[in-house]
């Protein structure tokens, strides 16, 4: 699982888990990276499903390094609460999914900028628990869900997520969102049972329906 994700602050009640991603699902990622790209000279140009290769400098137009896109990638992580704003109507949207089931933020971003994420969370009403890990995420979602007998859901933005979700907690739903952006033309495609959803409306109506009919089935 590559680094050991530490998950003692959360306590979970009686009620179904939704566990969901943050950047690009609850948080805009792309549109503010790409901004903050502006801001230091670089463009992103995409030409594949991926940051590196595809940063380039205006200046000459030569694509940055690896290393340099990983520290600017770092660099943003610990501004980010001057740039990042909720992905569409996530703030409402997840409040109400929180009326009727626990909710957990798991984040791909290394722990290191943890305190910085929680505090923009918290900013916006959102004080579900937080969780920052670089690590595979099917394992962390089968350790936070356990063998509860109660309905689990999963969104995220990245196909390779859903898929590790899928494969260590094969009952749970899964939930695909993203932006309509350029770079989004070559993003990998989600297995079948992966459910697409255009907006976080139509997450939610999808996410409440498939936890009530679970519990229905279970009462």
């Amino acid at each position: 699982m590559g680094e050991i994700v530490d998950m003692n602050h959360i306590q979970l009640s009686d009620r179904p888990l939704l566990v969901s991603d943050v950047d690009d699902v609850v948080l805009e990622f792309l549109y503010p990276f790409e901004s903050y790209l502006a801001s230091l000279g670089h463009h992103l140009l995409p030409k594949s499903f991926q940051l590196t290769g595809n940063i380039v400098s205006l200046a000459d137009q030569k694509a940055l390094e690896a290393d340099q896109v990983k520290q600017i990638l770092h660099d943003f992580f610990d501004c980010q609460e001057e740039w990042q704003k909720p992905f569409g109507d996530s703030v409402t949207q997840l409040k109400q999914i929180g009326t009727m089931a626990d909710i957990v933020f798991l984040t791909a971003m290394p722990p290191a900028y943890t305190l910085q994420r929680r505090r923009l969370l918290d900013r916006l009403g959102l004080d579900f628990p937080l969780l920052a890990t670089e690590s595979p995420k099917g394992p962390v979602v089968k350790a936070l869900h356990r063998a509860r007998p109660l309905p689990l859901a999963f969104m995220d933005d990245m196909a390779h997520n859903l898929h590790s979700v899928a494969e260590h907690a094969p009952d749970c739903l899964l939930v695909h969102i993203a932006p309509q952006s350029e770079i989004h033309r070559f993003a990998p495609e989600t297995a079948p049972q992966v459910i697409r959803a255009n907006d976080w409306s139509s997450a939610c109506t999808t996410i409440i329906a498939h936890f009530n009919s679970a519990m229905t089935r279970a009462s």
